[in-house]
């Protein structure tokens, strides 16, 4: 190839990569086209994603992607809630059947590198545990040698569990489902002497149980696994719009701005308080967004302890504890970089 055609070779691949770039980061004006937000989510998890008694879906990921469509929208209903399986959730993400993933899905090193997905943050500090019959007699997972044990296919369910059992010296037979849905049915028919999965899940299946106190969640906990929304890789704008949407959620618990205070906390003489609320600067216009977009998340949504409170926590049915989703002032994990 001559000098001349590699010249031209140069600047056609530079032209190509940046009509790919600028085709990538259009999600915003397509959100805004089709005025909704398209949400992956879970068919049925109680507590992060499940249809409640009027047919609409409630939980804390669906929250999260209401946040997101108040921020963008003004209208935190203007989701649209795409049910996925575990298997077809990043396949739905990178073909654009969905503008973002907020899935009960786990922030991993492969996930967020080969997959064309970039995790926006963590919305839930979970980990994996082991929900036995309480009748079994075990109170500790290190009395599982042997067992038949119940997980749910295309998670990091499986590799978890192949580690744990592996270090501790102990066997067991895994028996593979393709749905929470069929996983807990599995164990309530005595397919298996345990299930495992992220304790928020559960959680959320033993609720489903006819009698939930036929069964408990052991005390251990073997994994990290640090949940959160997802999107596609390539658009910068739209990234930083669902990363700051959450982190807006977590500053307003920390300054003390909840649903019912945040008209009045508008006269707040706090220049934090005054900067996130839209009364000095304007911190949502590099993201494309109104001076009132964390307001309207606040007012709409709550902040993120009302979020997890009405959802997961001792508003709801589970009672789940803040613990490491607590603030970090709090000695929890959560932590959100300051609008400023």
């Amino acid at each position: 190839m001559t000098q001349h055609g590699r010249l031209a070779w140069l600047a056609s691949s530079v032209l190509m990569l940046g009509g790919i770039g600028l085709a990538q980061a259009a999600t915003l004006d397509d959100v805004r086209e089709q005025d909704q937000v398209r949400c992956g989510v879970n068919a049925a998890q109680p507590g992060f994603s499940a249809l409640d008694d009027e047919d609409d879906y409630r939980g804390l990921d669906t929250d999260v992607c209401r946040a997101i469509a108040a921020a963008v929208l003004g209208d935190a209903e203007k989701v649209h809630f795409v049910p996925l399986n575990s298997v077809e959730r990043f396949t739905a993400l990178q073909s654009s059947e969905v503008d973002v993933l907020s899935r009960t899905t786990t922030w991993t090193s492969s996930r967020d590198t080969t997959l064309g997905v970039n995790f926006t943050g963590v919305s839930y500090y979970d980990g994996q545990a082991f929900l036995v019959a309480s009748d079994l007699g075990v109170e500790s997972a290190t009395e599982l040698d042997g067992a038949a044990v119940c997980t749910q296919s295309g998670t990091t369910s499986e590799l978890n569990l192949a580690d744990y059992f592996r270090a501790n010296g102990m066997e067991y037979e895994p028996v593979v489902f393709d749905s929470p849905e069929q996983s807990i049915a599995g164990f309530e028919a005595g397919r298996c002497d345990v299930l495992s999965s992220d304790a928020s899940q559960l959680y959320a299946q033993r609720m489903q149980l006819a009698d939930p106190d036929s069964a408990m969640v052991l005390p251990e906990v073997i994994s990290k696994e640090p949940l959160g929304p997802a999107v596609r890789q390539g658009d910068d704008q739209w990234f930083n719009i669902v990363k700051w949407s959450l982190f807006a959620m977590l500053n307003a618990e920390e300054l003390g701005i909840t649903q019912a205070n945040v008209d009045e906390m508008l006269e707040s003489d706090n220049p934090d308080i005054a900067r996130l609320l839209g009364r000095d600067g304007n911190y949502g216009e590099g993201m494309g967004l109104t001076v009132d977009w964390a307001y309207r998340i606040v007012k709409q949504v709550g902040n993120y302890g009302e979020m997890f409170e009405r959802n997961v926590g001792a508003g709801s049915g589970f009672n789940i504890e803040r613990g490491q989703n607590a603030l970090w002032t709090e000695g929890g994990l959560h932590y959100a970089p300051p609008v400023r």
